[in-house]
């Protein structure tokens, strides 16, 4: 199991536009993603509903976890997902 983690770059944090770019990245991957806040709980990164209960906001740490063949690819994918300021 590979991980990432990252500080969340948008301004308002994970809400729901950059929660569904995220989610549907994770998705699309074809690989099992996790997202877990740093203390908090983890969920699947392809959930926007599970991604949003995370309560995420700027500057908020997270951990991204995948497995697979293509899963450090696409934790860095995911990850500068997360880095970018959506709200900019």
């Amino acid at each position: 199991m590979l991980e990432r983690t990252v500080l969340i770059g948008s301004t308002n944090g994970l809400h729901a536009r950059p929660a569904k770019l995220f989610s549907q990245a994770a998705a699309a991957a074809g690989i099992p993603v996790t997202l877990t806040k740093t203390g908090g709980k983890t969920v699947n990164a392809a959930s926007i509903l599970g991604v949003i209960s995370l309560g995420i906001g700027h500057g908020d740490e997270v951990t991204l976890a995948a497995d697979g063949d293509t899963a450090e690819t696409l934790l860095d994918e995911l990850a500068r997902l997360l880095l970018i300021d959506h709200d900019a």
